[in-house]
């Protein structure tokens, strides 16, 4: 009887990884202005509407205020989180007009750990990481110099390689499919995503948002650029994926 019970325990345990490594996920990229759409108001409602929506697991947010005078004073990323019921975890990357700005992460899974990682920029950069049960999920928002940008390829690269669980790099890298960043990015990451355009939000004509999996531990199933012409000046790229 013992035996038959240590065996189902194992079988158990190996089809439960075996599920583990075919976890299916929706994962979000969303420039969102700090909120404010084409026509520069600010409207968390709008905002949050485009999340609650497409419903991902996890959404990684950039261009965040933080108590900014710009905003009102007021927690971006805690007004998105209070209507959609994701968990936020913010990342300042400057100081800013009163307050922080930055980029965030919202999910379904409260994060085991987080970490903030700084990044070169001419405006300084970050890598906000935030570990879920399964994965881990980083967040960055990449410098408008060229120089700059390929500077942070290292450190990311030695911060994905510190993790044990699949790592996904999420966010705006401000540059195209054919450029030298994602040449040398490509070497370390599986961009998951196409190349459809993301930027400006109402007639797009750049793909510069990008959702990649660490050494190909993770393959698309599909994703999708959201015909969300107003909410922000970037359309919400969606990709749904299958870690391994």
């Amino acid at each position: 009887m013992r035996k038959f019970v240590v065996l189902i325990a194992l079988l158990l345990g190996m089809t439960l990884v075996s599920l583990g490594q075919n976890q299916q996920l929706q994962i979000m990229s969303y420039n969102v202005r700090h909120c404010a759409g084409m026509d520069l108001v600010i409207d968390y409602d709008r905002t949050a509407a485009v999340i609650v929506q497409q419903q991902p697991d996890v959404v990684a947010l950039q261009e965040l205020d933080s108590m900014t005078g710009r905003s009102g004073n007021r927690d971006q990323l805690g007004e998105l989180a209070s209507r959609t019921g994701y968990h936020p975890v913010f990342g300042a990357a400057i100081e800013f007009n009163g307050g922080l700005y930055g980029v965030g992460i919202l999910s379904r899974e409260m994060p085991v750990s987080t970490k903030r990682i700084p990044l070169p920029g001419e405006e300084p950069r970050v890598l906000l990481v935030a570990e879920l049960e399964d994965y881990v999920i980083a967040c960055t928002h990449l410098d408008l110099d060229k120089a700059q940008r390929l500077a942070s390829v290292p450190l990311i690269v030695e911060e994905a390689q510190q993790w044990q669980k699949p790592f996904l790099l999420v966010g705006d890298w401000n540059d195209t499919p054919d450029s030298e960043l994602l040449e040398v990015m490509t070497q370390h990451f599986t961009v998951l995503t196409g190349d459809e355009a993301t930027y400006p939000a109402d007639e797009p004509i750049e793909c510069i948002d990008y959702v990649a999996a660490f050494n190909g531990c993770a393959e698309a199933i599909g994703s999708l650029v959201i015909d969300e012409p107003e909410a922000s000046d970037h359309r919400p790229l969606v990709v749904w994926m299958r870690l391994r």
